[in-house]
């Protein structure tokens, strides 16, 4: 796929961490315990992708146990991802209310109306164990922002995006360029670098516009990375959510002319990140033991995200015939709502 893209400027070097082989074995055993995979064509696509890599190549100092806990909520949001944007219930807002509700439950407090329920979907399973294993010592500034960025990742992916596709609107570049980092779920993702790293950063500095900035600046570089390199499959889908796919529909262009454009507006955020970064690390030096990692956490998300996309199959152009019969990789129980 790399000769038919153009290059994504990209000034961050590849790293990747080195329990990778044990945090293959652990994502194997937990999806299984949960439910999340357990039909043989879910199995075989699940292990192909190389979830393991991945995360391996976004945080690549993580510690094993560390590395074990957001692998399993990079599967957890892909698996759910997939559900959302692959299957029938991306374009049926009202058929995932109550699951999502649920969701809420876990991560909001409201454990008993949960545990009540005696089926539960196999999502909301695996989201007790990652919501016990997570928040236990983060800080309650923390935890009340990855819950408000998970919730507000379900919430436009099921509210927002499945509208949309119902009625077959296209979004504005603008409006889908915002709501781009929630349905990419990539601030939960940036919001776990405080969780691996060991540090707090202070209230003060999510409200620093400087560091808002580098934030904005890498999240938007992550998924329009991942719109470039799975445009292919996303058309065989028929999906409208991809910012190539907007840009071809609002401003007439060809193909190869729409993805130059992403590609050079990755590079334009991409500078953008680093002027931030510096002007941040100038303006808080006696912060830096906090930024740095922080910082560096984002510049690896970038780089590893273009790596692991590159060498996926997930999104090989040359196997898209895989996404014409999503059902034979998704699995009903993940979401717990079966198809009418």
């Amino acid at each position: 796929m790399d000769s038919q893209l153009p290059d994504i400027y990209c000034p961050f070097v590849p790293q990747t961490n080195p329990h990778v082989p044990q945090v293959r074995e652990h994502l194997d055993r937990w999806t299984r315990k949960t439910g999340l995979v357990h039909r043989e064509s879910a199995r075989e696509r699940f292990e192909q992708a190389d979830f393991g890599a991945f995360v391996g190549m976004v945080y690549p100092t993580a510690d094993s146990e560390k590395l074990d806990l957001v692998a399993d909520w990079f599967v957890w949001l892909f698996l759910v991802d997939d559900q959302l944007d692959d299957g029938h219930l991306g374009r049926s807002p009202d058929r995932v209310r109550d699951v999502v509700a649920l969701m809420q439950n876990v991560v909001e407090g409201r454990r008993a109306g949960v545990l009540e329920n005696e089926e539960l979907p196999a999502a909301v399973v695996a989201l007790i164990d990652l919501w016990e294993r997570t928040t236990p010592t983060a800080a309650v500034h923390w935890r009340r922002r990855f819950a408000w960025h998970l919730i507000t990742y379900l919430t436009t992916a099921t509210t927002w995006e499945a509208g949309n596709r119902a009625a077959g609107v296209v979004p504005a570049e603008a409006v889908y360029i915002e709501k781009r980092r929630h349905t990419g779920a990539i601030h939960v993702c940036m919001d776990l670098i405080e969780i691996v790293e060991g540090i707090e950063a202070p209230q003060s500095i999510h409200n620093d516009p400087r560091f808002i900035t580098a934030l904005e600046a890498s999240c938007n570089v992550v998924c329009w990375a991942n719109d470039v390199y799975s445009y292919e499959k996303e058309q065989v889908l028929g999906e409208i959510h991809n910012l190539v796919h907007l840009v071809r529909h609002h401003r007439g262009h060809g193909k190869q002319e729409a993805l130059e454009h992403v590609c050079a507006e990755i590079a334009t955020e991409t500078e953008r990140f680093l002027h931030a970064e510096a002007e941040l690390l100038a303006a808080h030096p006696e912060l830096a033991p906090m930024l740095r990692p922080y910082l560096d956490g984002m510049r690896s998300w970038m780089r590893g995200n273009l790596d692991w996309s590159r060498q996926t199959p997930r999104y090989n152009p040359d196997d898209v015939a895989q996404y014409e019969r999503p059902e034979q990789y998704l699995e009903s129980t993940v979401l717990g709502v079966e198809k009418h």
